[in-house]
């Protein structure tokens, strides 16, 4: 049965950039790269290739000695130009040198009307060998799915509420059968719950889709956020494992069982104050910036980060887009000194607490330019109760990183580490008076559960 969720309990951040709902003609880049590190919880990395090797777009690339049967594959075609390695020889890049034109490797292709007689085994191999299965995420912990657990259900956020997000309806505008297909496979292992925008109008493929439970949640942010749907609709108890997929992972997955091939094309999001036209771009999955950015960038100290402000990565200007990312922002760097910047009334500042940017409630829709300066450094753990104003979970998030750091796995279990990961708490890093890193701190927990 299909539920409505309203929260009240969040906060909205209004930057200025936001893409405009029209795609750039940019160039493709020449290189792409898959970075292990996209991936949270890769044991050890093996890999399939060498420098100087052939790869297809779908080419196994590397693997997790833990899980060999999850491939990751390449974007594109092309030659592995270089692998990158870090300390101890850890790989951290794998990067393509792409082909004028994409070629594909060839793998088992249905149409609409076969996909219900696919079993789950061989629906299991299509996705593992292929590339795509990197999509499904297992909750507890935030890792890339067992394929031998049988989740209690699987969550898609139709929605993102994270500042300056892409609108999912556009990027995936007239993939409606692929995102039903995805649905149909993954229905194989488990229910299916779509959650919608009840705030807004969604597009057809979400609020019609079949073979899933439609929901509707409404609030500001987080409630585009995965975790905190699901806490709403059939909350993660101790030894329970649900999975959740991004729209685009689910569309990819039908695209594989449509079209017999993985396609990593994706459009993004090129946002941010310090975008000259926020707007659109189509590419591939790990794409360089390097070709985004040339010319539509302002000039000026800028930072470019893979994904959005709460939870993307800081690159630079010659990195790639992370894996899961439709979206890469530019805001200013904020590597400066401001002499009791955080103490004098203004309306250009955004703050949650009324004594920063003093007068900033005083325009609720205005759009911000913000910088990366937190105005403060790390100090004693303040407790103001603002945690949980921005958590609208049934569970008291700063007494929770308080047990993490006192590695408290008795408390940490109790205080509800099972159902958050570090986007679910990104919020409360915004607002913290005490300048911790919140989401690093929770992954050192979620870490620690993991292990015991």
């Amino acid at each position: 049965m299909s539920e409505t969720i309203k929260l009240k309990k969040g906060f909205d951040i209004n930057l200025a950039g936001k893409a405009e709902k029209k795609i750039a003609d940019l160039p493709l880049p020449e290189t792409f790269a898959v970075k292990p590190t996209d991936f949270v919880g890769i044991a050890q990395t093996k890999l399939n290739v060498k420098e100087g090797d052939t790869v297809k777009a779908g080419s196994p690339l590397m693997h997790d000695k833990a899980f060999d049967e999850i491939l990751y594959t390449s974007p594109v075609s092309g030659e592995v130009a270089e692998i990158v390695r870090g300390a101890k020889r850890k790989i951290l890049e794998i990067r393509i040198l792409a082909d004028k034109e994409v070629s594909y490797e060839s793998f088992n292709q249905y149409s609409e009307s076969e996909l219900g007689s696919v079993s789950k085994e061989d629906a299991l191999a299509q996705m593992t060998k292929s590339g795509v299965w990197p999509n499904i995420i297992q909750r507890p912990y935030g890792l890339v799915a067992n394929p031998a657990d049988t989740p209690r259900a699987i969550f898609i956020s139709a929605f993102d509420t994270h500042p300056l997000a892409p609108d999912m309806g556009f990027i995936l505008e007239g993939q409606d059968k692929y995102f039903q297909a995805g649905i149909d496979v993954l229905a194989k292992f488990g229910a299916v719950h779509v959650n919608i925008d009840g705030n807004s109008e969604n597009a057809a493929m979400f609020s019609g889709a079949k073979n899933a439970q439609i929901n509707k949640v409404s609030g500001p942010h987080p409630a585009g956020n995965v975790g905190v749907q699901i806490h709403h609709i059939a909350p993660i108890n101790k030894g329970e494992i649900v999975w959740t997929v991004h729209p685009y992972g689910v569309a990819q997955i039908g695209k594989v069982f449509l079209e017999g091939k993985y396609d990593a094309s994706k459009v993004v999001a090129l946002a941010g104050s310090e975008v000259k036209a926020p707007q659109y771009c189509r590419t591939y999955t790990g794409a360089a910036i390097s070709k985004m950015i040339d010319g539509t960038v302002k000039g000026g100290h800028v930072r470019f980060i893979s994904g959005n402000v709460l939870t993307g990565e800081h690159i630079n200007s010659n990195s790639y887009l992370g894996f899961y990312d439709n979206q890469l922002t530019v805001i200013p760097e904020g590597d400066y000194y401001e002499m009791f910047g955080w103490i004098l009334p203004t309306t250009n500042k955004l703050s949650f607490h009324r004594a920063f940017g003093l007068l900033s409630f005083l325009s609720p829709n205005k759009e911000y330019k913000l910088d990366t300066n937190t105005r403060g450094q790390e100090r004693a753990f303040v407790q103001t109760g603002t945690f949980e104003k921005v958590t609208p979970m049934d569970i008291l998030p700063t007494y929770l990183i308080k047990a993490i750091m006192a590695e408290d796995y008795d408390e940490m279990e109790a205080l509800g580490i099972y159902e958050v990961i570090e986007e679910d708490l990104a919020l409360c890093e915004f607002v913290d008076v005490s300048k911790h890193d919140v989401q690093s701190i929770l992954r050192e927990g979620l870490t620690l559960i993991k292990n015991s």
